[in-house]
């Protein structure tokens, strides 16, 4: 049986008007993980999602490289108790 998780994270730096949720949208997408991006008022991204773990902890990889136009300076991960019922993977405001 696959190890099912989830996360929480907000994305810190240089992440909005660069593309950082379209290149989550795409991340979350190749490996299969479901969930949601958004843009946050104090300039950082927010992002949920839920999937295999494995496939989760390759996502955040993603997360912290970010877009090229992107300039991270760090993801705040917290792993979940609970798993949320995702279906996919969006954009939201």
């Amino acid at each position: 049986m696959t190890d099912h998780a989830a996360f929480h994270a907000f994305v810190r730096g240089r992440v909005q008007m660069v593309g950082f949720r379209w290149f989550a949208l795409h991340a979350a997408e190749q490996w299969g993980v479901e969930g949601w991006v958004r843009n946050c008022p104090d300039g950082s991204v927010e992002v949920e999602a839920s999937g295999p773990r494995e496939r989760l902890e390759r996502f955040i990889e993603d997360l912290r490289r970010g877009p090229s136009s992107a300039r991270v300076s760090g993801v705040d991960v917290e792993w979940l108790s609970r798993l949320p019922n995702h279906r996919d993977f969006q954009i939201t405001h």
